[in-house]
């Protein structure tokens, strides 16, 4: 019974979290990015960007300064870059990102949830 408990309090919690994150993702993020499988022309879709390897979609054109960085988009890589984009990619079309670690960590969560 409790381990029942504590799982049904851990997925409230976990929806809880995505839909804030999504919340924050829609305000932060939604102007350019979707998080649907299609890049539009200002930004690369964000569905499975957590894992993925940086500037890996066919469909968008990214910087230089994106493809030049490499590695994978790792939630360290994501905190980083969402922090300061273009002290993480000197040179990057991204813009603004998200100053507060607490909207940074909600957006992250809900791109872990977009799979």
């Amino acid at each position: 019974m409790r381990a029942a408990l504590a799982l049904l309090l851990t997925l409230t919690a976990t929806s809880a979290f995505a839909d804030t994150g999504q919340a924050v993702f829609n305000d932060k993020c939604g102007d350019c990015h979707t998080t649907d499988a299609a890049s539009t022309e200002t930004a690369p879709s964000l569905k499975g960007v957590v894992g993925r390897p940086v500037a890996s979609l066919k469909d968008f054109q990214y910087s230089d300064a994106l493809k030049a960085k490499g590695g994978v988009w790792s939630e360290a890589a994501l905190d980083a870059f969402l922090a300061n984009p273009q002290t993480y990619a000197p040179g990057t079309n991204m813009y603004g990102g998200a100053p507060d670690a607490g909207d940074r960590k909600a957006i992250i969560d809900y791109l872990k949830t977009v799979k």
